[in-house]
């Protein structure tokens, strides 16, 4: 009785976590759509969305922290601020490769971070670089490739381009994470949102934009600031590779939205190149998902 008693909070707990992460990727999901529908440029949406973003997570933090109890500092040292910025410049470019590209050029290539990250942490920390890991990145080049060559010729291949530039400093982003584990990383994050309002204040006119484009940014914002809180606090309550898996359902989330809010419907290519990526990053998340399951089985039989 006390097993299954036991048993319901955790199975309460995990659900919740599905939810909250899962309800983060069609969060996530609809920032192509937000960014193309918005007639500003680049750089006046990442100054709104940094400006709502920034003061929406902060009030997170704080009411976390007050919560746990918690009176550790804030103060982010210069790993935190190094975290702030390459954040700032990776959110710059995300937003206006979406200017650029159709919605799910962006949003595949962005599914490719985690390979690319495993890729630079090989190359910079010597991290082992599994085998399975290997062949799914190897697979999701393929399929990038065939988006990217499809872009020659169009005004696509730059938005592209902005697009790995971004996936590169998102992965970037996930090895400075795991390296600087004493940084306040959600912090780190509302202050890299503050950076990108005073950058966007002092080079655009931010307060240049229409009744409706002022709705929409500060919507943008709040959808940002959303689906951080979402995914942090599911993160907390379900295994690393189950977030990993249910996160990866907001390339899906994005596509389907641009369809249907957008009517954009990418080229042959595109859609072929997306679809081999997918299967990599379904088929590789998939594995660890299964592989994480299979180990407190095993346990439990011995």
């Amino acid at each position: 009785m006390t097993d299954v008693a036991a048993a319901k909070p955790e199975a309460t707990e995990r659900t919740l976590g599905i939810i909250l992460v899962s309800s983060s990727a069609a969060v996530f999901g609809l920032t192509g759509v937000l960014t193309k529908s918005i007639h500003a440029d680049p750089l006046t949406i990442t100054c709104w969305r940094g400006f709502v973003g920034s003061i929406l997570i902060s009030l997170y933090v704080l009411w976390r922290r007050h919560r746990s109890g918690n009176r550790g500092t804030l103060r982010l040292g210069w790993r935190g601020w190094l975290l702030a910025v390459e954040g700032a410049l990776a959110s710059i470019a995300f937003i206006s490769a979406f200017k650029f590209t159709f919605v799910a050029n962006v949003a595949v290539i962005y599914a490719t971070s985690p390979f690319i990250a495993a890729l630079l942490a090989w190359v910079l920390v010597r991290e082992p670089f599994r085998l399975q890991t290997m062949l799914a990145a190897a697979v999701s080049l393929c399929g990038v490739g065939i988006m990217v060559w499809s872009g020659f010729g169009t005004g696509n291949l730059f938005g592209d381009g902005l697009a790995l530039l971004m996936t590169a400093g998102s992965a970037l982003y996930m090895i400075m994470v795991r390296a600087f584990r004493d940084t306040p990383v959600v912090w780190a994050g509302a202050v890299s949102a503050f950076l990108l309002f005073i950058l966007g204040w002092f080079i655009t006119d931010p307060l240049a934009v229409s009744a409706r484009d002022a709705v929409l940014l500060v919507t943008f914002g709040a959808s940002f600031a959303l689906s951080s809180i979402l995914w942090t606090e599911g993160a907390r309550l379900i295994p690393a590779p189950e977030s990993g898996l249910l996160g990866s359902a907001e390339v899906p989330f994005a596509i389907l939205f641009a369809f249907l809010f957008l009517a954009e419907i990418p080229p042959v290519a595109s859609m072929v190149g997306g679809a081999i990526v997918l299967c990599a990053v379904f088929a590789h998340a998939g594995r660890d998902w299964l592989a994480a399951r299979s180990q407190p089985a095993a346990s439990n039989i011995s």
